[in-house]
């Protein structure tokens, strides 16, 4: 069933009225006629099935049949603090972490970032990851769109980790397996927690203490380096596995 997103304000009197570039992709790229079913997410954690009543004008008229709480996010919000990398693989890390249940990503420039972006540029790049990041929640079902954040400095990002239960740092020269494990396993249902992962040089001995200093838990993803746009998402994987099953055979 085809996914889509509105505003509360669009449902009314058992109708939903969707409007804007989602009307042309339903009626002109997927061919959906009057009587196909819908999937409707408000975005905050109410879904709606539908069907296709009419179109009028430039709006989809649909009529609700189904209301629910959806049951597509993880029990923790899970924030992916990436380090800014080369060419397009920021687009690809985008849509493969809202796949796997992030709540939000945010780029950040580290120290061995080659990718320097000015205002310009950092805005249309980031309307860019959020059309992606949108665009994945509907193909995977999410209940929430999640919210891709303009790029910030590393220490902008730990300041805004600081307000999360947990933050873990993938490190390359860190070892045991067993301790990750024990970490990872204490994380609860309801913990807010933030992975960073560096660029393609990853971290520097001073950005890890930094990230120490500020409560940030130093990890193992295995014996292997893992590039930039590998470790993020084997780091959710895990953390999707814990949360969902609730912590069985971590250890």
């Amino acid at each position: 069933m085809q996914n889509f997103f509105t505003e509360t304000s669009a449902v009314q009197d058992g109708l939903i009225r969707l409007s804007g570039q989602d009307v042309n992709h339903m009626k002109n790229v997927l061919r959906m006629r009057p009587g196909e079913a819908v999937k409707v997410h408000d975005g905050r954690g109410v879904s709606y099935t539908c069907r296709i009543r009419a179109y009028e004008d430039r709006e989809a008229v649909l009529e609700i049949i189904e209301t629910e709480t959806a049951r597509t996010e993880l029990p923790s919000d899970i924030y992916l603090f990436q380090g800014l990398p080369k060419g397009d693989k920021m687009e690809w890390i985008v849509q493969k972490a809202v796949e796997l249940g992030a709540a939000g990503v945010i780029p950040f420039a580290a120290g061995r970032s080659v990718v320097r972006l000015d205002e310009k540029k950092a805005e249309k790049k980031t309307a860019r990851w959020q059309a992606i990041a949108k665009s994945a929640a509907e193909q995977c079902g999410r209940a929430v769109i999640p919210v891709v954040s303009r790029p910030v400095s590393f220490g902008g990002a730990l300041e805004k980790a600081g307000e999360l239960d947990v933050i873990l740092i993938p490190y390359e020269l860190e070892r045991g397996m067993k301790e990750t494990a024990d970490i990872i396993s204490g994380i609860r249902p309801g913990q807010s927690v933030g992975v960073f992962i560096g660029p393609e040089g990853g971290f520097d001995a001073e950005e890890v203490e930094k990230a120490k200093a500020a409560g940030a838990l130093s990890v193992s993803l295995g014996s292997r380096i893992l590039r930039t746009e590998t470790a993020g998402l084997t780091a959710l994987s895990i953390l999707m596995y814990h949360l969902e099953s609730g912590g069985h055979n971590l250890k």
